[in-house]
């Protein structure tokens, strides 16, 4: 049984923490993070560790907003 890829989020999501999928030429890449802008067809998330990732609309294949990460454990 395939999964259904759904693009469930619009430019009202921005602030939002979100997973995407994206074609790359090696297949697909993933990005959870929080959906810092969506302008001129590019999506900006910034992930936990703090890089931003650039995501062209043409090549994404599914997103969707998520909860919020859970607390990290104390070490």
């Amino acid at each position: 049984m395939a999964a259904r890829l759904v693009i469930a989020i619009t430019t009202a999501d921005v602030g939002a923490r979100i997973t995407t999928r994206r074609r790359v030429p090696e297949g697909f890449r993933d990005a959870v993070g929080i959906l810092e802008s969506w302008d001129g067809g590019v999506l900006r998330v910034r992930k936990r560790d703090g890089t931003l990732v650039e995501i062209s609309e043409e090549a994404l294949v599914a997103a969707k907003v998520v909860p919020a990460a859970p607390p990290r454990p104390e070490r």
